[in-house]
């Protein structure tokens, strides 16, 4: 089910949340659930999870609560994870080489096709079966290959001129794990590893305020 208006940062976020969470409980064999013990489990309110829900047209039936596995098939339809994604990564490094290896993301339906590098020592080598490729080759590589996603793992200081060359190619969606606020003429999503960590810093040293 589509939105019906424009969905904010907030509640587009929260959605995988909301995922994640109903998986458990289907896969504790549970059917239902209401709209509070759900926001007891996200840590939000009940009035919160209705909201959220109803900027798609609202799922739970009064006194019913939610079927758990009806409300993960309108998500996966609305995230659009209910069809396959092809990705490619620049850089084969850490970050690359770990995303590479996670077997979630093919489990949701983003495959990793190729990943590509400058490194000469890289380029020719797999990381979990998945080709390291020359730099030079992955505008070609996404054309003839239609790659809907480009992930940059890359070097800072080549990060513009990667998206820039991946979106000349024709990906549709960026997702950026270098330390930069990256702008491209697509929808990008930039990762900064380090705000998490500094985030939890803050709350450790706050606790008692």
């Amino acid at each position: 089910m589509g939105a019906s208006k424009r969905v904010s940062e907030a509640v587009i976020k929260r959605l995988p949340r909301y995922y994640r969470h109903l998986s458990i409980l289907e896969g504790q064999g549970i059917e239902r659930i209401s709209s509070e013990k759900l926001a007891l489990q996200m840590r939000l309110n009940a009035s919160q999870v209705r909201q959220d829900f109803n900027c798609f047209g609202g799922f739970g039936q009064q006194g019913y609560g939610y079927n758990i596995s009806s409300l993960l098939a309108e998500i996966r339809a609305i995230l659009a994870i209910d069809r396959p994604h092809s990705l490619v990564i620049a850089g084969a490094g850490n970050i690359g080489r770990a995303l590479t290896c996670f077997a979630g993301f093919e489990e949701m339906g983003f495959r990793i096709e190729a990943l590509f590098d400058v490194d000469p020592a890289a380029v020719g080598t797999e990381v979990n079966g998945k080709p390291v490729l020359d730099m030079a080759e992955m505008e070609e590589y996404i054309r003839a290959h239609n790659i809907e996603i480009g992930v940059v793992a890359a070097r800072r200081k080549a990060v513009q001129g990667i998206a820039d060359g991946m979106v000349r190619a024709g990906v549709r969606g960026i997702w950026n794990f270098v330390p930069v606020d990256l702008v491209a003429d697509v929808p990008t999503e930039n990762v900064h590893l380090s705000d998490s960590i500094c985030a939890l810093s803050y709350k450790i040293a706050h606790e008692e305020d």
